[in-house]
């Protein structure tokens, strides 16, 4: 199937999905003529294995830990493709898989995807609803899910944003600032343990507004001896009545991205490993991927994934661009 791309517009912004991963692939300032989010490049390389770079993730964002879990008394093994975890729903996740598009309309486009029963191992057959919509200065985006058998589903949109009107610039000149207290204790292979963090005077503090370049300074620290080359975490989002998140902003471009959903957790990453085709490159984008625990299925006191039969589910993102 070719790639196919849609455009939603309105007098603010302008944005272009695909159906290949029901992908973002620009999403567009048009006051300040600078497209917010990283793409491949050519829109033929989104039917090929790639950095999940605008991409939706499934069926579960994210790791599993030993790429299995159970329902019930019953064990199910799934497609390993991290060591012997599961990252982004397996070898063939959703982010790579065509989408039906649906329907469109001039400021909304909503595209469907099915999973059968067995895909990477996870049971049921399963019916993702993908919808981007645009209402003044906000895009949405809108998941809902409903499976035959009882599941585990966790989706997100995996964009890299990059608020510089040059890409090359990186992210070093961005702020953000996180409506977490706590983060997810993460071992050597970014499984959570567990266990929550305070933030509090750690370098996961975004109470407020930090640079990112000085946050990624300390993982360059040679004393510290950090495995890590920056931020792969996952944060707690305090409740609120605006299910507010955080917000991205660039000083370059004055140009504030908010972020507000209904999931309880986002992940930062600040593409550390980033690199595609000497097209992409590490710290060119960051991610805050808006979605539940990482190895939900496998962690008790974390909020569960796990879908009943027959039920449609809801999950949703907000994005506001200042």
């Amino acid at each position: 199937m070719k790639v196919k791309s849609s455009t939603i517009q309105n007098k603010f912004l302008r944005v272009q999905t695909l159906n290949y991963g029901a992908s973002l692939f620009e999403v567009y300032h048009k006051k300040k003529k600078i497209n917010l989010i990283l793409n491949l490049g050519s829109k033929q390389n989104y039917r090929y294995k790639h950095p999940s770079v605008g991409s939706t993730c499934g069926r579960y964002a994210g790791r599993i830990s030993n790429a299995k879990f159970k329902i019930g008394n019953k064990k199910y093994n799934l497609n390993a493709n991290e060591g012997k975890n599961i990252l982004h729903g397996g070898k063939v996740g959703f982010s790579i898989l065509p989408w039906k598009k649906l329907n469109q309309t001039k400021d909304k486009v909503v595209y469907q995807l099915h999973s059968a029963n067995d895909d990477q191992g996870f049971p049921g057959d399963l019916v993702v609803n993908c919808t981007y919509q645009l209402i003044n200065k906000y895009l949405f985006i809108k998941y809902e899910y409903k499976s035959n058998k009882s599941t585990h589903v966790n989706l997100t949109n995996h964009s890299y944003w990059n608020l510089e009107k040059n890409k090359k610039n990186m992210i070093y000149n961005h702020a953000l600032k996180l409506n977490s207290s706590k983060y997810l204790q993460i071992n050597k292979n970014l499984i959570p343990t567990g266990r929550f963090k305070n933030v509090n005077k750690s370098i996961y503090d975004f109470s407020n507004f930090e640079n990112i370049r000085k946050k990624l300074d300390y993982f360059k620290n040679k004393k510290l001896n950090i495995k890590f080359k920056g931020f792969d975490n996952t944060f707690v989002v305090k409740k609120n009545i605006r299910n507010y998140v955080g917000t991205l902003k660039n000083n370059n471009t004055n140009i504030q991205v908010d972020f507000f959903s209904n999931l309880p957790g986002v992940q930062l990453y600040s593409a550390q490993n980033l690199n595609y085709k000497k097209k992409l490159f590490p710290y060119q984008g960051i991610c805050l991927e808006t979605q539940y625990f990482p190895d939900a299925p496998n962690k008790k006191n974390f909020p569960s994934t796990l879908i009943k039969p027959n039920k449609r589910y809801t999950c949703f993102t907000k994005i506001k661009i200042n």
